[in-house]
């Protein structure tokens, strides 16, 4: 995964020294329009009413290229390095939906989100296109609010053992001590309502999601856990690169590699007993 950011800087600065040269009053000399720079965005996005929490709510795009066509080409097979990964979280980072919707032979993306409660959502879209020569994927953003009062919560303290559903989550060394921009490993051993170790299988192309989410600014990182020999799994961040690793039933090391200092909530999210488990985990983060 990586985060693509593009500077507008150099259009700004040309588009005002056009203007200070287009003449002075009276002149007869016209003025020079400048165009938005051409760039991937999200056309078409839906809903675009009232969206109600708790009621199914269809969520459809397009993704268009600088050329102003809809992409329609998209990475694919194993691995979940491939399609797009659509991720909603609300502002507050209190809950987390995340969908890799079917992509029609159009370019359409279509989905069913049910919002889990009112208030303001970021919803990301991180794009793995098919274009040779192209950047490996990039990140799209829409914000939407849901109806009804919003009331936001605080963070969660660390927490190292949590139960979900029965399962037991345990991070092995508590809090890790993490650095901005440096690759870090921890490990968390998962047991079943029983006790017994997991098994994990393959869900969105991978054994675990490690998404991770800036508190305040809503910055995203997302990692992955996948089974020996996977494609399409290593994250980057400029130069440095980090995948994470199973190499038995019920452990998983999560490869952690985050942009800026701050508190940063992970989600880690694998599926269990047939049904996806989300354990949020509060780091800080130097």
């Amino acid at each position: 995964m990586r985060a693509v950011r593009i500077s507008l800087a150099p259009v700004a600065i040309v588009a005002a020294i056009l203007v200070a040269g287009c003449g002075s009053s009276g002149s007869g000399v016209q003025g020079v329009t400048i165009g938005a720079a051409k760039t991937f965005a999200l056309a078409g996005f839906q809903p675009g009413g009232q969206i109600v929490a708790g009621r199914p709510t269809t969520v459809s795009f397009t993704v268009r290229q600088p050329d102003g066509k809809p992409l329609t080409a998209y990475k694919t097979g194993g691995g979940p390095h491939t399609g797009v990964h659509l991720i909603i979280v609300r502002n507050d980072l209190a809950y987390i939906i995340h969908h890799h919707p079917p992509i029609g032979p159009d370019g359409l993306l279509r989905d069913t989100v049910t919002f889990p409660a009112p208030g303001p959502y970021r919803v990301l879209v991180d794009v793995y296109p098919n274009i040779p020569g192209g950047q490996p994927n990039f990140q799209l953003l829409q914000n939407i609010t849901v109806a009804g009062a919003y009331h936001p919560r605080p963070l969660p303290a660390f927490k190292a053992d949590q139960v979900i559903d029965g399962y037991h989550f345990s991070m092995v060394a508590g809090a890790p001590q993490l650095k901005a921009i440096q690759a870090a490993f921890v490990n968390i051993n998962v047991t079943d309502p029983q006790g017994h170790k997991v098994t994990f299988v393959p869900w969105y192309g991978a054994l675990a999601h490690a998404i991770f989410f800036h508190s305040g600014s809503l910055d995203y990182f997302h990692t992955h856990v996948c089974g020996a020999g996977a494609p399409n799994c290593t994250s980057v961040l400029g130069a440095t690169r980090v995948s994470g690793s199973s190499t038995a039933p019920g452990k998983l090391t999560l490869g952690i590699l985050l942009p800026v200092p701050g508190t940063w909530e992970l989600f880690l999210q694998t599926m269990l007993g047939g049904r996806v488990l989300t354990v949020p985990y509060t780091l800080k983060v130097g």
